[in-house]
């Protein structure tokens, strides 16, 4: 037995795993540990760190700073489970913002407080240039890496306690709209993208609400026009040079959207078009082929793509937006028309309702005023549902 759990009070155990010889001079190494809890969680946590113990991966608890687990949290365990677009992310954040700060605390030192002045700083003056605070939005980032992170070092024994867990972040911020086109903009955007190669992804963008990089790595096998459906299984970026294709970024994001009829209507004669240039190419239309491509079948360039946008953008005379914002302008329309944002958030690939709900919170006050309306009109097409609007005094004050 490498390990054993013995109970200290009522309460409290200590962990005790046996790490092997000690490489100088061959004594027997044991490390420590306590919990607070019952029995069971004690031996689930022992089983825990022999796993690590027995695959290699166990680091022995005592002066691992922050920055140094963070170092090996990216490496080892972000580096296999996120993107390589998430990665440079994250390590771009750490290394900007939570290093300078929080790097050369040792873990089993860090305490809620540090976290709490470390996001009230980065609130009042984290930006780099020294122009003010970082948007709540991004420190709220930066919490979920260091929660993160500080799970996995629980799970690996490196401490006994995440402290993010009692640390509350900064509160989600309302105050910045989102860029979004009305309909009346759609229409100008789409008129002036018509020449554009372009015309056919923009407009399915704005009609689905698709992300750049599922519409750039949608096929034709993946479009369903007698049924009048799509299907996002895949993805499509760029790094270092190199176009990449993926699944989705989780599960939600593989999902099936319902086409409007004007989509549908589009997507055939994009087809048509697809299959005549084909034709003169002399190469059979195939399954695989990506939807929105190069003539000769190349994946879009998304820089490429982006840039095209922005120019197309400033040619239609509408407020300045990015691609990402045609995702946003299909999500307020649809739920200005009525949807449900359960309904639009499935469209969108939202992991769940709060998601939508928050992203688009700007728009709800509206739907509830046109809700309360609604219900009226239903009552006083029924009889004894109508108010005698006549009788009521205008004017009361109390």
């Amino acid at each position: 037995m490498r390990g054993h759990v013995k109970q200290r009070s009522k309460g409290t155990w200590s962990i005790v795993i046996d790490i092997g010889p000690d490489p100088h001079n061959g004594r027997r190494r044991q490390q420590w540990y306590t919990l607070r809890g019952n029995k069971k969680e004690a031996e689930a946590k022992l089983r825990e760190l022999l796993d690590t113990l027995e695959k290699g991966v166990y680091i022995r608890p005592g002066k691992v700073t922050l920055g140094e687990w963070l170092e090996e949290w990216l490496s080892s365990y972000a580096a296999l489970h996120v993107s390589p677009r998430t990665l440079v992310s994250y390590r771009e954040q750490i290394e900007r913002h939570i290093l300078p700060a929080l790097g050369a605390i040792p873990l089993a030192q860090l305490q809620p407080h540090n976290l709490e002045k470390y996001y009230a700083q980065m609130l009042a003056s984290g930006r780099v240039d020294g122009k003010g605070g970082l948007r709540a939005q991004t420190v709220r980032y930066h919490h979920g890496l260091i929660y993160e992170a500080l799970k996995h070092a629980v799970k690996r024994g490196i401490t006994m306690r995440n402290v993010a867990d009692v640390v509350d972040p900064p509160r989600r911020s309302h105050d910045s709209k989102l860029s979004i086109l009305n309909p009346d903009q759609v229409k100008k955007f789409l008129e002036t993208s018509k020449d554009t190669p372009y015309y056919y992804l923009f407009y399915t963008a704005l009609h689905t609400g698709m992300r750049r990089g599922e519409l750039l790595g949608l096929r034709w096998k993946d479009v369903d026009l007698n049924m009048a459906t799509l299907s996002v299984v895949q993805t499509i970026y760029k790094s270092k040079g190199k176009v990449i294709v993926k699944e989705p970024k989780n599960a939600s994001s593989r999902r099936a959207i319902a086409l409007t009829p004007n989509l549908a209507l589009m997507l055939r004669k994009h087809l048509e078009q697809v299959m005549l240039d084909k034709k003169m190419l002399g190469v059979p239309l195939k399954g695989d082929d990506l939807v929105f491509s190069y003539q000769d079948g190349r994946a879009l360039d998304p820089s490429t793509l982006s840039h095209a946008f922005s120019k197309t953008v400033g040619k239609a005379n509408v407020p300045h937006l990015r691609f990402h914002d045609l995702r946003h302008t299909h999500a307020t329309l649809m739920l200005k028309a009525g949807v449900h944002p359960k309904v639009v958030g499935e469209r969108l690939g939202h992991s769940n309702i709060r998601t939508t709900i928050d992203t688009y919170s700007h728009v709800l006050p509206g739907l509830q005023e046109a809700a309360a309306l609604r219900f009226d009109q239903m009552l006083e097409e029924t009889d004894g549902g109508t108010i005698e609007r006549d009788n009521i005094k205008p004017d009361i004050r109390f």
